[in-house]
């Protein structure tokens, strides 16, 4: 019998006032796997994540969390989870290992185990020797590793990542991704809410692609490459009006695309009759997906 899903949302909706930031939202996260929340700004993955610490309430709908009701039981729920938030809450007043400390007893870690946690976290987090520092001495790699250091310290079932490397430059975000990355193969199950694509298919099992506060598509990333953009895809450059006629021309023949600024990418090429048009081709990715199912770009 397979295992009760660590997560499940069923048509959650939340509203505020007269916006509707999550709309029907159906989600599962299995346990021990990594899904992603792959979204535009607004299309409702912050205010999930609220869901699922009941920071927010759902105004209709089903909410389950490590076997909890939701809001019912979110206490407990809560006891058996790690949430790194997108905003960096750390005390400046308080060295590194202070900031872990508080978290033992906030969590209720015993006291007899109190130092091995601490241990523990500074080393996935690799801070080990910035212990004393206080954390307005830290880079922003190193406060974020902090902040999911902080979100272990009680050895969690569950762990919540809202826009983990959200600010972050590209050397920082990479060791941020060994960070998660080693997580995932430790089996922590987790649930990571991202406007980064490459970051959604280097990390997760599982991406769902949300939209207006809806799931719009939802698997592995290769399957939904595969089943949305096809293998292959050809990205035709050009001035404007070269653009404008591949676009009509596509929507006439039923041809699956999507625009940039500079280009029309043609895709799933390998399924297509007809001649196509003369570009550059490539091996589709989740991007074409994003793009296509939303409308969106994104970094």
């Amino acid at each position: 019998m397979p295992a009760a899903p660590a997560i499940r949302l069923h048509r959650a909706v939340k509203r505020y006032g007269s916006i509707t930031a999550v709309a029907g939202l159906n989600l599962e996260v299995p346990a021990g796997t990594c899904v992603g929340l792959l979204g535009p700004n607004g299309a409702g993955k912050s205010t999930t994540m609220r869901l699922l610490t009941a920071q927010a309430i759902a105004d209709e709908g089903e909410l389950e969390v490590l076997g909890r009701r939701l809001p019912e039981d979110s206490k407990a729920a809560r006891a058996q989870m790690g949430v790194v938030p997108q905003q960096d809450n750390l005390d400046e007043a308080l060295t590194v290992e202070q900031n872990l400390l508080v978290f033992t007893h906030l969590y209720r870690v015993a006291r007899a185990e109190r130092r091995e946690a601490i241990e523990r976290a500074l080393a996935l987090a690799k801070l080990g020797e910035r212990r004393r520092s206080k954390v307005d001495e830290l880079s922003g790699g190193m406060r974020r590793r902090l902040l999911i250091a902080r979100a272990l310290v009680h050895r969690p079932r569950l762990l919540l990542l809202d826009e983990p490397t959200v600010g972050l430059d590209p050397q920082v975000r990479q060791e941020l991704w060994a960070l998660i990355d080693r997580l995932r193969g430790e089996g922590v199950t987790m649930l990571m809410s991202t406007h980064y694509i490459e970051e959604a298919a280097r990390l997760a099992d599982s991406v769902t692609i949300m939209a207006e506060g809806r799931a719009v598509a939802a698997g592995p990333p290769a399957w939904l490459v595969a089943e949305h953009a096809g293998r292959e895809a050809v990205e035709v450059y050009g001035p404007a009006h070269r653009l404008a006629e591949v676009e009509v021309d596509a929507r006439r023949r039923g041809w699956p695309a999507r625009r940039t600024g500079t280009s029309v990418s043609i895709l799933g090429t390998e399924r297509l009759d007809g001649d196509l048009p003369e570009g550059e081709r490539r091996t589709a990715n989740l991007e074409d997906v994003f793009v296509l199912l939303t409308g969106e770009e994104i970094e």
